[in-house]
C-alpha cells in the first residue's frame, strides 16, 4: 500500500498522552499532521515508514519505534522490509544498538500474525561478497571516488574498505527486499541522527541522488525528521546537503 494520506492515521501517542497533555498533543498534531503534509506527498508511505522507524533505532527510542511499527504493519508495511531495514542498520550503530529492536520487531509481528522466518534475502557468497560489495559501492559513488578514498588512506589500514565493500554493501547493500532507493533512505536517516557523521552524511546524499532522489525530495525528508531529532540536527544536515555540486 503506498497511501500518501496514511500517515494520518498513524499516531505516536500512547491512549492515555491525549488525557494528561491534551495542549502537547494538539500542537504534535498540528506540526506533524498538517504542517508536515506537503512533505509527506513527495515520498511513498514505504518511505517514509523506512525513514522514521531507522531515526528511532539511531535514537533508541523503543517504545515509540513499536507503537509506530505496529500502526504501520497494520496499514501495509511490508514485513521484509522491516527486516531488512533492521540488518542493514548494523553497518551505521553496530549490533549493539539494534540487538533490542529485533526482538520487539518479532513480537510485534508475532500479534500480528507474520510467520517467522521471513524468506531470506542474502545473494552473495562467502567468494562473492567482497566484488559485489565492491560494485554497488561503484554504481552509487563512482569508480574514481572509490579508487580515491582507497589511495588517500595509509596502506596499512587499506582493510578497512575491504571490510566495508565485503561486510557493509555485500552483505548488507546486496541482499533482496529493498532497492536501492530503500537502503540510501535508512542509511541517510541514521547519520542525521547520529552526532559527527557530517562526512559519511555527505557521501549518502550523494549516493541518494545517484539512486534518483530529487533535490526537493531529500529536503522533504529531512524535514519530515523534526520532531523525532529536533532542528539543530536538521541545521546541519541542510548544511552538508547545501555543500553538494
Amino acid at each position: 500500500m503506498e497511501n500518501n494520506e496514511i500517515i494520518e492515521q498513524i499516531s505516536i501517542y500512547d491512549t492515555q498522552l491525549k488525557d494528561t497533555d491534551p495542549e502537547l498533543v494538539e500542537i504534535l498534531d498540528n506540526f506533524i499532521v498538517n504542517d508536515l503534509k506537503e512533505e509527506y506527498e513527495k515520498i511513498t508511505f514505504t518511505e517514509r515508514m523506512l525513514l522514521i522507524l531507522s531515526t528511532l533505532i539511531a535514537n533508541q527510542s523503543h517504545k515509540l519505534y513499536e507503537k509506530i511499527l505496529t500502526e504501520a504493519i497494520v496499514e501495509g508495511l511490508d514485513p521484509i522490509i522491516v527486516k531488512e531495514m533492521l540488518y542493514q542498520s548494523i553497518v551505521y550503530l553496530g549490533i549493539g544498538k539494534m540487538y533490542e529492536f529485533i526482538d520487539i520487531t518479532n513480537n510485534v509481528f508475532d500479534e500480528k500474525g507474520v510467520t517467522l522466518p521471513l524468506p531470506g534475502q542474502s545473494t552473495v557468497t562467502q567468494k562473492t561478497r567482497k566484488q559485489e560489495g565492491y560494485k554497488i559501492q561503484q554504481q552509487h559513488y563512482g569508480k574514481q571516488w572509490m579508487e580515491d578514498q582507497i589511495q588517500a588512506t595509509q596502506q596499512n589500514q587499506r582493510r578497512l574498505w575491504d571490510y566495508i565493500s565485503e561486510f557493509g554493501f555485500g552483505d548488507f547493500y546486496a541482499r533482496g527486499g529493498l532497492d536501492d532507493k530503500q537502503r540510501e533512505i535508512i542509511t541517510i536517516a541514521i547519520l542525521i541522527s547520529m552526532r559527527g557523521c557530517e562526512p559519511q552524511l555527505e557521501i549518502h546524499l550523494r549516493g541518494c541522488k545517484s539512486v534518483g532522489f530529487s533535490d526537493d525530495q531529500l529536503i522533504a525528508m529531512i524535514m519530515i525528521l523534526i520532531p523525532y531529532i529536533g532542528f539543530p540536527r536538521i541545521h546541519n544536515v541542510l548544511a552538508v546537503l547545501n555543500k553538494l555540486e
